[in-house]
């Protein structure tokens, strides 16, 4: 008969809400890839680049990004990138280009682009509210005292 052993089995780590400590980082978009913008943000505002990564719990940072208005596209995408909403309504669709949205709001660029590379779960919107968006330079966060972050350096 062969021997059977036991193996002790692995212990998983998962975080307390009350060990969880929370960042602020100051990121400046001008003159950045959006996309090459945005996964780095994500990876932060979800806490995986932290070991104390837990799936189900928000384990991220606080990310402010600032100069939304002069986050830059490549190729052709200032054309034909496509914004659309849709009312619910026959005829409700809007369509906006990459230009007329970062016009009438830049901030919902960058927003869209992070919010659309977090995992699709009730957790995402509680993700997103730690993104805070800004067009110039000036933010309500100094209290805070946010790092500086340079996602692509």
């Amino acid at each position: 008969m062969p021997v059977v052993r036991k193996s002790k089995p692995y212990k998983t780590y998962v975080a307390q809400v009350d060990e969880i400590k929370r960042k602020w980082y100051l990121v400046d978009a001008s003159k950045q890839t959006l996309g090459r913008l945005a996964v780095p943000i994500a990876v932060r505002l979800m806490g995986k680049d932290k070991p104390t990564y837990t799936p189900h719990l928000d384990t991220g940072d606080f990310v402010v990004v600032i100069n939304a208005d002069k986050v830059a596209v490549t190729g052709k995408k200032a054309e034909q990138k496509e914004y659309r909403r849709w009312s619910g309504y026959l005829g409700g669709l809007r369509r906006r280009t990459f230009d007329e949205q970062i016009d009438k709001d830049s901030r919902e660029v960058i927003r869209n682009a992070v919010r659309r590379m977090l995992p699709k779960n009730l957790l995402a919107k509680r993700l997103i509210t730690k993104l805070k968006v800004y067009k110039g330079t000036d933010h309500p966060h100094k209290a805070q005292k946010p790092e500086n972050w340079a996602p692509l350096s």
